[in-house]
């Protein structure tokens, strides 16, 4: 179930790369504004990492809920859904598209292939931790969600400051 959930979450980023992607990159291809892209991007990526920071600092709490969907493509219906109803998803890939295009100036092949690549990645862990879910749940305490949130938003505020200072590098 979990796994078909992970399908239904990675359909939605591919449909929100190929948003990215025809409003971007063309975007960039007419307008010739290739920095100010990237410090949008950058500042995307900041946000969202000032955001997981500020997630770090607040109590989490887990809970064991069973998933209560029935039949093969609500699973996959409702992980699009649970996915694709954030806002903050689109920004990311919006700010990734930025990225790939504005500072690494990927087009056809080079961008098919970065994107496919983070999207096999996206699969491949959730379904590890699909699969893995049950053995690890004793690992998952609030203390490691928040380290994580640390990590992911140091993480993320680094490459959004790398994007912000474009011109310099």
């Amino acid at each position: 179930k979990a796994m078909l959930v992970a399908l239904g979450i990675v359909l939605s980023d591919i449909s929100y790369i190929l948003l990215a992607y025809f409003g971007v990159s063309k975007f960039l291809k007419t307008s010739g504004h290739d920095a100010s892209v990237a410090y949008i991007g950058g500042a995307i990526l900041l946000a969202f990492g000032l955001f997981n920071l500020m997630r770090a600092r607040q109590n989490v709490v887990l809970t064991r809920e069973a998933i209560s969907a029935k039949g093969f493509f609500r699973y996959i219906v409702k992980g699009f859904l649970i996915n694709g109803i954030s806002p903050f998803v689109l920004i990311f890939w919006v700010g990734a598209m930025s990225l790939a295009t504005a500072k690494y100036q990927y087009a056809g092949t080079d961008l098919l292939l970065f994107f496919f690549v983070i999207i096999v990645v996206v699969i491949a862990t959730d379904m590890l931790k699909a699969y893995l879910a049950t053995r690890l749940r004793k690992f998952f305490t609030p203390r490691l969600f928040k380290m994580l949130n640390l990590v992911v938003g140091i993480a993320l505020c680094l490459f959004g400051l790398r994007m912000l200072a474009f011109e310099l590098f």
